[in-house]
This record gives structure tokens, C-alpha cells and sequence, in this order.
């Protein structure tokens, strides 16, 4: 039976905003079929938003093969690997110690990795006042984090098993947010070369490779007002 399409909100004019692509990566990778829903800032807290998110955050899913409703972009990750990852192609197998640590390094990912990229970036860009002790502050936890993950990957190609799986995925976005913004504060290549050559690995993937294609020309069409 063939699938209907899952709808990704996405946040319009922000089509770098990490997390919506870190769903649709996974997604690519399931080959589950989607599509985008572009929704404006000052909507993300009214209806018909509100009543899928009452959190008004994006990546939301509404998946109407299962009539389900997901929202905070990691619950996304193991909801879309539990219905659409049946032979375990990108995750292992529930009980499994493998399983657990997926998870493990899910639950890093959405709490010791992405806030801190979240709260360099609104610092460094958003923030009407420039403020060194925040920006340093973030960015010595970015460099923190980043040194977990390198001392685990060296000798290892994936986070988990030996193999590619959704957690790997996960961290992409934010990272590939340090070559737009932080470049000149945060080498990767250079201070953690086992993180830098996992995740390129990682972004060779055609799924990754694809998603990264769609969020440029997203972002491009958002500038142009499409």
C-alpha cells in the first residue's frame, strides 16, 4: 500500500533553522514520503499551529497514514524509526543495547549539543545587545560538547553499533551551522578531526546530501519571497 505524504511544518524565511531538517533527513533516509508546510513566526502561536504544537516550535509532523501528531524534533526521530523503520536500516532493535544507546545520544544531542548551538547563534546574531561573556560562554560549551563526541569517534565510524543510524543524522544541522556563523571562533577540521570526518561521512549520504540541496533552495526561494 502505497504511503500518503507526512506534512513537515518548516518555519518560513528561516529555512536554516536546524531542527525541521533534522526530520526531513531521516525521512529521506526512510524514503517516507513528505512534504513541506512553511509556516510564519507569528503564526507559530495561533491556530491551526497552536493545536498541533501547543509548544508553537517547529519541526511538527502530521502523519496521516497513522492519524498521528508529533512535535519536538527528537520524539520525531524515534516516532518516524518505530513506524517507518521495520528492518532497521538506520536504528536497532527495541531491547537491544544498541537501542538504548541511540537513545543516549539522542537525548544529548537535544540537550547538551543543539541548545548550546541555539544559544551561540541568538548571541552571536539575534541578540539586540552584543554581549562576549554570553558568546564565549556558549561557544566554550560548543567546543565542550564537540570534544565528548571526538574522543568517543576516534577508531569509530558511527556513534553507535558500527553502523550509520537516525542518531548519527541528528547532530548534523546544528554542526553545519558553525560554517555559516562561527568559523573564525570554532575550527572542527582542525580541533576535532574525528567529529569532522564523521560528519563527512555523514553529509556524503544521498539522503543528507538531498536535504541539504532542498534547505538551500528553500532558503533561496524565502529571500526571493516565493
Amino acid at each position: 500500500m502505497s504511503l500518503k505524504p507526512i506534512t513537515l511544518w518548516t518555519l518560513w524565511g528561516h529555512a536554516g533553522t536546524p531542527n525541521p531538517w533534522k526530520v526531513s533527513m531521516i525521512l529521506e533516509e526512510l524514503n517516507v514520503p513528505y512534504e513541506h508546510k512553511f509556516i510564519d513566526f507569528a503564526d507559530l502561536k495561533k491556530e491551526p499551529f497552536e493545536s498541533i504544537n501547543p509548544n508553537g516550535r517547529v519541526p511538527a509532523i502530521e502523519d496521516p497514514n497513522t492519524g498521528i501528531s508529533v512535535w519536538e524534533s527528537g520524539a520525531i526521530l524515534e516516532y518516524l524509526v518505530d513506524t517507518y523503520d521495520k528492518r532497521h536500516t538506520i536504528s536497532f532493535t527495541a531491547g537491544s543495547k544498541e537501542y538504548y544507546e541511540t537513545k543516549q545520544w539522542l537525548h544529548y544531542q537535544m540537550s547538551g549539543h543543539g541548545p548550546y548551538f541555539g544559544q551561540t547563534a541568538w548571541f552571536t546574531v539575534y541578540h539586540a545587545e552584543k554581549l562576549p561573556s554570553a558568546i564565549e560562554r556558549y561557544v566554550n560549551e560548543i567546543r565542550r560538547v564537540s570534544g565528548v563526541l571526538n574522543r568517543w569517534l576516534e577508531n569509530k565510524e558511527y556513534l553507535v553499533g558500527g553502523k550509520y543510524s537516525y542518531v548519527d543524522a541528528a547532530f548534523v544541522p546544528w554542526f553545519n551551522a558553525i560554517a555559516l556563523l562561527w568559523s573564525d571562533k570554532i575550527d572542527i577540521e582542525k580541533d576535532f578531526p574525528h567529529v569532522n570526518s564523521w560528519l563527512n561521512r555523514i553529509k556524503a549520504r544521498p539522503a543528507i546530501a538531498k536535504t541539504f540541496d532542498d534547505k538551500a533552495k528553500a532558503k533561496a526561494n524565502a529571500a526571493e519571497g516565493k
